[in-house]
């Protein structure tokens, strides 16, 4: 399927979209959505995200509250702990670790705007309503409600990364960081509607990142293209490949060959064999690869093949 995203991407420019339109299988008709979005695209708005998170991720789904989140990549680990919050009266609650697309877009925007401002004091009032109205996301009802469940799980949760260091002896072999995301902040208001019918103060918040998180991000920041965040929104699986090729792709200085066991063990989590996971995972490829015109991927028989590529945007200057 990723040579499908390579093919559609090749129509989109050579003929354009309504001539492309013709010459592809109404499967392919998503791909060709994607890819020409993307390519049409003029803004140059960039998002980015620390290379932790695009080599290792979240879960896709929700987990049992008091469950921990560990992800392995080489000598890379992600480790996720929930957190507890008190809501009004009641007791506190254990309030799980964050899942799904939509904790990965919240995600992107705090990490974008401290890039950005160069300031780990984000505000979101009405910048983070107009992001979201730009992904294509309500700032109402059910997205609202899912959007604040995420949020509180980020500003709740300690989430530590955990590098093997080559050469040291098994007892110090690792070397821990980033224990917070969020030092303050990211708890959304209720809504409330006013007569005009407009929700206010749904995001009217600051948060403040951890000042370890923030410099770690400063250091190692993945830039990414607005609008192929934008078509993969509602993929939690497409954009963590977006963001892993996003870094990986443009670090490659000969062609890579990553098996498929090693591709389940990544990203994978929630699908027991190999031959669920497989379909699943070149469907959301091929989604990622006409987000990201530039890649390089062959898929093989017994792995899938990284090729040197560009970044989809320029990276920092």
């Amino acid at each position: 399927m990723a040579d499908a995203a390579k093919g559609v991407r090749q129509l989109v420019l050579l003929h354009g979209h309504a001539e492309a339109r013709r010459m592809i299988a109404p499967s392919d008709l998503p791909l060709l959505k994607i890819a020409s979005e993307v390519l049409g695209d003029e803004s140059g708005q960039k998002g980015y995200s620390y290379s932790g998170l695009c080599l290792t991720s979240l879960p896709h789904r929700k987990l049992a509250d008091d469950q921990a989140w560990v992800r392995t990549v080489g000598p890379l680990t992600l480790i996720i702990e929930p957190g507890r919050i008190k809501i009004g009266d009641e007791p506190p609650k254990m309030m799980g670790v964050p899942h799904g697309a939509r904790a990965r877009l919240i995600l992107i925007y705090l990490q974008t705007q401290a890039v950005q401002t160069n300031s780990r004091d984000i505000g979101l009032g009405r910048s983070m309503r107009a992001w979201m109205g730009k992904m294509g996301l309500a700032s109402g009802g059910e997205t609202a409600a899912a959007l604040k469940e995420q949020a509180r799980r980020i500003a709740t949760c300690s989430m530590r990364f955990s590098w093997k260091t080559p050469g040291s002896v098994p007892s110090n072999s690792t070397m821990m960081s980033n224990e917070r995301i969020i030092k303050s902040g990211l708890f959304f208001h209720d809504a409330i509607t006013s007569e005009d019918g407009r929700q206010d103060n749904l995001f009217e918040d600051r948060v403040i990142l951890d000042s370890d998180f923030f410099e770690q991000l400063k250091r190692h920041p993945v830039p990414l293209q607005d609008a192929a965040i934008r078509q993969l929104k509602d993929s939690s699986t497409a954009l963590d490949i977006y963001v892993w090729l996003a870094y990986r792709l443009h670090h490659l200085d000969q062609r890579t060959a990553i098996g498929w066991r090693d591709l389940h063990q990544q990203f994978g989590a929630g699908y027991k064999n190999l031959f669920q996971f497989k379909p699943r995972f070149l469907q959301c490829l091929s989604e990622a690869v006409s987000a990201y015109p530039e890649a390089r991927v062959d898929v093989e028989e017994s792995h899938i093949m990284l090729h040197p590529s560009p970044p989809p945007v320029k990276k920092l200057g």
